[in-house]
């Protein structure tokens, strides 16, 4: 069966398409390249012996995604990763967020609707969240879905709503929302990991990027949070337990053991770390000391969140298994491989 995976050569989309692969999924991939590497698919297919069918555009454009829908009717599910995702960027930039993050998605369901794709599992986040009130924590998928801390926070908000309203509306459409926390780590083969364009506005490529000396120096944005440590604690998740998740949503789809047409899961371990309990883990696996400094908050972070995952262990049969210091480990195995290239 043919998968579409937009965002597909991104860190997410990339480790989930080898899963596919693994399972005998026919792949291709739509992606902008705003934020990724076509020498991705290089490595992809080093590790499955596939190399996915690969077409590059950007999915906001109206005409472009209707004339892909129009070549590729044997499509029978889509994982919607392509979008806009960093939190203070979108602070900033708040119409570039709105503008591509919503057009792309509502331009995919159209074209759902209107060449017969039945099937959507859609690339979400736990900051619909917002900042959790202390007796929501751990964070369960009835908890309140607050106000946004960031525009790309409410961008997933929007794009969970406009979701529901068009499967209430067009019988026939299925999704499946993917809320995941923190996503870090690296392919065990450390042929492919987290590389994103620039700077990286994530915590996990930022702290290797230090450990190499790419980076002189990570910022650890604010140290007076309510939190043991003073510093923001986040779920963090090791990538390929998640991409593995989304081949069971996949799965679950075309196996038709759907409960309903809109399903909604956690994707954690159930643990939340500090930012300096991350940094401690890294120099622990690595055994340097890593040059870092504390600064002022940054716009649009939330104080602490993790998950309770208990909904997607008990229905998707699904737990994610690896540990903060194998996230860490495997995340300086990549970051050391690829430079070394």
């Amino acid at each position: 069966m043919k998968i579409l995976v937009t965002g597909g050569t991104g860190y997410i989309g990339s480790h989930t398409v080898v899963e596919l692969q693994k399972k005998g999924f026919d792949v291709i991939i739509v992606d902008a390249l705003f934020n990724s590497r076509i020498n991705t698919l290089d490595g992809i297919e080093k590790i499955t012996g596939i190399r996915p069918e690969f077409e590059s555009f950007d999915l906001a454009d109206q005409r472009l995604t209707d004339d892909f829908f129009a070549r590729h009717n044997d499509i029978k599910g889509i994982i919607h990763f392509a979008a806009h995702k960093a939190v203070g960027e979108s602070v900033e930039q708040p119409i570039k967020y709105y503008r591509n993050n919503l057009d792309s998605l509502m331009n995919i369901l159209e074209s759902m609707q209107k060449y017969n794709v039945p099937n959507l599992v859609f690339s979400s986040s736990c900051t619909v969240y917002g900042q959790p009130d202390a007796e929501h924590l751990p964070v369960s998928e009835n908890a309140p879905i607050k106000k946004a801390e960031s525009p790309y926070g409410n961008t997933k908000q929007i794009a969970e709503e406009i979701i529901s309203e068009t499967i209430a509306a067009f019988k026939g459409l299925n999704a499946i929302a993917l809320r995941y926390f923190n996503p870090v780590g690296a392919h065990d083969s450390a042929i492919i990991g987290e590389l994103p364009l620039g700077v990286p506005n994530n915590l996990m490529p930022y702290i290797t990027q230090t450990g190499y000396g790419i980076r002189e120096c990570l910022k650890v944005y604010g140290s007076d949070y309510p939190t043991p440590d003073g510093t923001a604690i986040r779920d963090y998740i090791h990538i390929m337990d998640l991409a593995k998740a989304h081949v069971i949503a996949v799965e679950r789809m075309l196996n038709e053991k759907m409960k309903k047409p809109f399903e909604i899961f956690n994707l954690g371990t159930g643990t939340g770390y500090s930012v300096l309990e991350v940094i401690k883990s890294f120099e622990k696996v690595s055994g340097l000391k890593l040059n870092y400094e504390i600064v002022g908050r940054r716009a649009g972070d939330i104080e602490k969140v993790w998950a309770d995952p208990t909904f997607s262990n008990n229905e998707l049969g699904w737990k994610a298994e690896r540990t903060l210091d194998e996230m860490t480990a495997s995340a300086w195995k990549w970051e050391q491989a690829y430079r070394s290239l």
